[in-house]
């Protein structure tokens, strides 16, 4: 969100030099900042044992395969937004989960954080939000996500990192 009046006060905001920040929205009768506001949202590549990544087809995009993700809800750390967002998605529970990275998702105002999560067994849809889901390597997984997404980049993260390679 791109605040252009105090949400305080509702006076218009004007432009300051702050610090190393460099110009940011300020208002002067509450004498402070105020800075853009963005959602953070966990993005997950689920995988088995062997290696496999889970994708997905979601209902409000039924053209491409995706990566479990979500917001994280308030009051709520960005591993326990990872585990619920797969429990409600696939019905599976994770395992282990290790962080990969984050990317700034500037279409959607959002900050992405990127996980690898372990999980076991046969996903199954457990929203409506998923038509579909299949477990495919790490070479078929960034094959069949949107080039340049930012679920692609995940796993070229986690495959590059497999292989001893700098991402």
């Amino acid at each position: 969100m791109k605040f252009t009046h105090c949400p305080n006060c509702g006076q218009p905001l004007t432009a300051r030099s702050l610090g190393d920040e460099g110009l940011v929205p300020w208002c002067e009768s509450c004498s402070r900042p105020w800075f853009d506001s963005f959602s953070t949202c966990i993005i997950t590549a689920v995988m088995n044992s062997k290696g496999e990544v889970l994708l997905q087809r979601e209902t409000r995009r039924p053209d491409r395969e995706v990566l479990v993700a979500g917001y994280i809800k308030p009051g709520e750390s960005a591993e326990d937004a990872t585990r619920r967002e797969i429990r409600e998605e696939t019905g599976l529970t994770a395992g282990a989960l290790r962080y990969v990275a984050s990317w700034p998702h500037m279409d959607g105002n959002m900050l992405m954080l990127g996980f690898a999560a372990q999980a076991e067994g046969e996903a199954a849809p457990a929203s409506d939000e998923v038509l579909s889901s299949r477990w495919c390597s790490l070479d078929e997984s960034v094959a069949a996500l949107r080039e340049g997404s930012i679920a692609q980049q995940v796993v070229l993260a986690i495959r590059n990192e497999s292989a001893g390679q700098e991402s």
